[in-house]
């Protein structure tokens, strides 16, 4: 890794930004010999950003099988608590032949 001087990052300070971009990093030494390291803030993205997805579905097409998939679920649901409020059912056990 090459090391500029104060004076020369100063003069090529875009130049050095760009570097830093392609290889991590950049040092600077300064006149009392200190150096420093200049390179980019690595940027999170969100979890929910993710590329689309080409699906060709019909007009209305997505709303059914949302639908359909939220009655599928229900079978995972147990609604005999009071007041109408759900709970999650409990699997069934499977039977181990001996």
């Amino acid at each position: 890794m090459k090391v500029y001087t104060y004076s020369e990052a100063r003069q090529r300070l875009a130049s050095l930004l760009d570097q830093s971009r392609r290889e991590g990093k950049v040092q600077i030494r300064r006149r009392d010999g200190q150096v420093f390291v200049l390179q980019p803030v690595a940027t999170l993205g969100s979890p929910l950003d993710v590329p689309a997805v080409k699906a060709n579905l019909r007009p209305g097409e997505l709303g059914d099988l949302i639908r359909e998939g939220r009655e599928s679920a229900d079978r995972f649901w147990d609604d005999t608590l009071p007041n109408g409020r759900m709970r999650p059912a409990r699997p069934k056990r499977r039977r181990r032949d001996p």
